[in-house]
């Protein structure tokens, strides 16, 4: 199970954060967001939680789980794409670099290509698929759950990427997760954007 985080002050001020140690917490309407996703996956059997570095997965995962007793995982490679010298800044300003940008380009300022991003990615994925645990709720940001959800639809990352619903669980067994690393890591070593 795949989830984005709930809404928080950093997405409200539309601000771009790629750092886990300057990243804010969830919003009143992000908690709200992360209990309805409890309320969600209720009857849902969970053996682990994975969540990103970010305090906002994490807050997620917590409101989410509302006292269950599921373990706990933190997973950095999951973590939002490093925006370099946008880190703070409107992510319209990022989004403009982005989508002018070839997907091997270091973002400016120290931040990462979206095929270092994918990389990363498809190895914390491949670090859930490994765990012996049946079920999990991976609490991560908008970017790597649309390129799993993409992937396991046989689609490359795009250069302009569809938004993510806060905190809404989205269903993909092991075996199409695991093909979406597969194609995430093909992708890395032959980029280019549809």
């Amino acid at each position: 199970m795949l989830a984005r985080h709930g809404e928080s002050a950093f997405s409200v001020g539309g601000h771009a954060n790629g750092v886990a140690s300057a990243c804010g917490g969830l919003t009143d309407a992000g908690r709200e967001q992360a209990r309805a996703l409890g309320r969600a996956l209720a009857e849902t059997p969970l053996d682990l939680c994975v969540h990103t570095e970010f305090r906002r997965t994490r807050e997620t995962a917590e409101l989410a789980l509302g006292g269950r007793d599921v373990p706990r995982l933190v997973v950095p490679e999951l973590g939002d794409i490093g925006v370099g010298r946008f880190e703070g800044r409107h992510i319209d300003e990022y989004r403009e670099w982005a989508w002018a940008a070839g997907p091997d380009e270091d973002c400016p300022g120290g931040g990462e290509s979206r095929v270092a991003a994918a990389r990363r990615y498809a190895a914390g994925f491949r670090r859930v698929l490994a765990r012996p645990e049946r079920t999990a709720l991976v609490v991560a940001h908008a970017l790597p759950v649309r390129y799993a959800l993409q992937a396991a639809e046989g689609r490359a990352p795009s250069q302009r990427v569809e938004p993510v619903p806060y905190a809404h669980p989205f269903a993909l067994p092991a075996e199409r997760l695991a093909a979406a690393a597969d194609l995430l890591e093909a992708w890395c070593s032959a980029p280019a954007f549809a």
